[in-house]
């Protein structure tokens, strides 16, 4: 199979849908059902601190694949506990991680502060398609900084986020693998924290068992 068909084959089917209310909607491969957040906007009001919202402000819309659409405006007294439960969610989606590059609990506190950082500054945050999201070994990456240059971990997180806000197209990912090059000040610390933190979890003396062999 050429490269060309193989793209093909691998490429999503995407269906549309004319839902009941007039719209288009597009299904991606055998996706069922499609979410989204609609705000009207008619129904917010922000006056410094304080927001005044009235009812209908925030509708969750659910379309259907069989052309089904429900708008489901949320309760004014519920509004609080779903932003709560979002916020939640969010937060948990930042330390998903594939199975072979797992988070280590510190990973995912760096994780966490990264995502909140932006969203203090009322940013939603880049989302995991984009580079955004947990790193493994991000802490050990942080720590090799902190001992190479001497300064304090919130400096080099600072520094760190940064580089992310002022650098376009700068993965988090990319960023924390240009400090992880075999030969550079801290890509040699990092090498050596590894190796102790592998030295203390192995399971049997290595050079040991090399005699046992035959």
């Amino acid at each position: 199979m050429s490269e060309t068909q193989t793209a093909a084959k691998s490429k999503t089917e995407v269906v549309a849908v004319l839902m009941t209310d007039g719209r288009t909607v597009n299904f991606a491969g055998k996706r069922k059902v499609n979410k989204e957040t609609v705000l009207d906007e008619s129904k917010i009001v922000v006056d410094g601190d304080v927001m005044q919202l009235s009812a209908g402000a925030v509708s969750i819309r659910m379309d259907f694949r069989n052309g089904d659409t429900r708008l489901i405006p949320l309760p004014l007294t519920l509004l609080a506990k779903f932003a709560g439960h979002g916020g939640e969610q969010k937060f948990g989606d930042e330390l998903a991680s594939p199975a072979d590059k797992p988070l280590s609990e510190e990973d995912m506190v760096i994780a966490i502060d990264d995502l909140n950082a932006e969203i203090q500054q009322g940013k939603w945050g880049k989302g995991r398609a984009s580079g955004g999201g947990g790193v493994s070994g991000a802490s050990i990456v942080v720590q090799a900084i902190v001992e190479a240059t001497g300064k304090s971990f919130e400096v080099v997180k600072a520094f760190l986020q940064k580089k992310l806000d002022t650098t376009e197209g700068l993965t988090r990912k990319a960023l924390y693998d240009s400090f992880r090059v075999a030969g550079t000040k801290t890509g040699i610390i990092i090498k050596r924290i590894e190796d102790e933190k592998l030295a203390k979890t192995a399971k049997v003396d290595a050079d040991a068992e090399l005699d046992n062999i035959g």
